[in-house]
């Protein structure tokens, strides 16, 4: 069993709206925070948002007020809401629980 799987990305235009998906196993979901990061060409890693296991939620300030990270317990899933899209969140996606890394998903928006 793949212990992270991704799904959701996609071309967006600017402005426009995605949502992504990261089924997790019961143990990575219910034991660590679960995170969205992002990697776009010749750039860092980055952490996009977070959410602990009480929920408690942090985000980046460049996705304050766009992004919404959710999860659904029963699902060990966590979701990442992204709204008015800009060209500068084109990046691969990647969800993180403890050591595990998914597989990563690709978000281009374009202007």
């Amino acid at each position: 069993q793949v212990p992270l799987v991704e799904s959701g990305g996609g071309l967006v235009q600017a402005g426009g709206s995605l949502r992504l998906s990261c089924a997790a196993s019961g143990i990575i979901f219910s034991g660590y925070t679960m995170g969205w990061y992002r990697q776009a060409p010749g750039k860092q890693r980055e952490l996009v948002a977070s959410i602990t296991t009480r929920g408690i939620t942090n985000y980046s300030d460049s996705v304050k007020g766009r992004f919404t990270i959710s999860r659904d317990i029963a699902k060990n899933t966590v979701y990442l809401q992204m709204n008015s899209l800009k060209p500068e969140d084109t990046a691969v996606y990647y969800c993180n629980g403890g050591v595990r890394w998914g597989q990563g998903t690709q978000v281009i928006v374009s202007s």
